[in-house]
């Protein structure tokens, strides 16, 4: 939300373009971890999401040692990836008021697992183009 009233307001900065990704991130992760320690999710989509992010913080720590110039930029498909693990956990935390919800968790769960599978390639890829 914080980032649709920024482009709405024309009011985006660097510090919000690193900052905004960073609390989706720690957002999820959080809400991941703590879902898979409750076993309401199952442990390897935790994993993945997690691995996925932390391949990313170590590419941009990589870029900084070596100097390289980026720019955060996120891709449709890490958009898509985004709200399919937004979607996943609201599935977890809504499924006991609505139980039709339910059924799809396992369907989501996939697509959301898939999603940041190949995003994170899709940023591995980026990366090292962005090194050669």
């Amino acid at each position: 939300m914080d980032g649709l009233v920024a482009r709405l307001f024309r009011q985006k900065t660097t510090l919000g373009a690193y900052l905004d990704p960073a609390a989706d991130k720690l957002l999820l992760i959080t809400a991941f971890v703590t879902l898979a320690i409750q076993g309401l999710i199952p442990s390897w989509l935790a994993v993945i999401v997690i691995t996925r992010d932390v391949l990313i913080l170590f590419g941009i720590a990589l870029f900084i040692v070596t100097g390289r110039e980026f720019q955060p930029v996120p891709s449709v498909l890490s958009k898509i990836t985004t709200v399919a693990q937004l979607a996943s956990v609201l599935s977890v935390l809504t499924g006991c008021y609505a139980t039709g919800i339910v059924q799809v968790q396992g369907p989501l769960f996939w697509f959301a697992a898939c999603m940041t599978i190949v995003s994170g390639f899709q940023y591995i890829y980026r990366g090292l183009n962005i090194l050669q």
